[in-house]
């Protein structure tokens, strides 16, 4: 039996190869994977345990909480392993060159990554956007559903979901549409054709806008004259609505659709794009007497 046992042992301890001057051997191997088992389940219990009770004892919101919680786990690895390292004996000064080089390929690889992940801790840090906003960025219009340490989730109201890298929230402009406050104002152009009586215009809009049951009475609609147009005269019909950052297009649609039946009830005419065209029949009569003049036979 002892016979087996020191056979096992020298066969465990036998040098494959070497790393630096560290011999490398399946017992070292073993050890190794069973320390990194030991680090990843210490670190969920570090995280999920010990952190996250912590944090639920403060008044930060869920996704800072939920960012500190992850940044506190990877620091956990990255001690962890360093100790794993040392305790196996590991010379890491030989390591030192091809580590160098490696981590420049990386680096310029998980450059973007890398980007996203510091822009994700500045999101859950100064919080410009929350779960629940609606935002626009980079062409994407949307509600926030998620928001992680890589990207942010934006689900459209035709409820696709898009994943936004963190990076443009920092690093574009970005439109908050229900930032600190949930209500927002937007306009409708409407326009008329000239002779139109704009108090009774203006007495038909604020009829539709205040029997919408989306437009907010505190602002209070207005009507505005934008411009002169070359067909028309323009007028924007501007409302206060909570709905503008669930469904604009239908809050949108549904007032355009009350204010043309409106128009068409009091008699408002809503143009076309038309020209006028003007015939000098003097300078007609020249022209044609001189194309007579020039078909005459010499």
């Amino acid at each position: 039996m002892n016979e087996f046992l020191q056979t096992a042992h020298s066969w465990l301890t036998e040098k494959l190869f070497s790393i630096g001057n560290t011999d490398v051997s399946l017992h070292g191997i073993a050890a190794t994977i069973l320390l990194v088992l030991c680090i990843v389940l210490g670190e969920k219990i570090f995280r999920l345990v010990i952190v996250r009770r912590l944090l639920e004892n403060t008044q930060l919101d869920k996704p800072v909480r939920y960012g500190v919680e992850r940044i506190m786990g990877y620091l956990f690895l990255l001690l962890g392993g360093y100790i794993a390292l040392q305790t196996i004996g590991l010379d890491l000064s030989s390591l030192t060159v091809i580590a160098g080089a490696v981590g420049v390929g990386i680096g310029f690889g998980l450059q973007n990554i890398i980007s996203n992940f510091i822009s994700g801790i500045i999101i859950l840090i100064e919080r410009p956007i929350s779960i629940g906003d609606r935002v626009e960025v980079g062409g994407v219009a949307g509600q926030i559903v998620k928001i992680s340490l890589r990207s942010t989730i934006v689900v459209t109201n035709d409820n696709i979901s898009i994943i936004v890298p963190n990076s443009s929230f920092i690093s574009e402009t970005v439109i908050n549409w229900s930032h600190g406050d949930p209500k927002a104002r937007f306009r409708i152009p409407i326009g008329v054709a000239y002779g139109t009586d704009t108090d009774k215009l203006t007495e038909v809009l604020l009829a539709v806008a205040k029997a919408d049951p989306n437009v907010l009475e505190d602002p209070e609609p207005k009507v505005f004259f934008d411009s002169y147009g070359d067909s028309s005269l323009n007028f924007e019909l501007g409302v206060w609505s909570q709905a503008m950052v669930r469904s604009p297009r239908s809050l949108r649609s549904g007032i355009n659709f009350a204010v043309y039946k409106a128009l068409d009830e009091a008699g408002i005419e809503i143009p076309f794009p038309q020209r006028d065209l003007h015939v000098r029949s003097g300078s007609l009569e020249a022209r044609q007497a001189s194309e007579g003049d020039s078909n005459k036979p010499s």
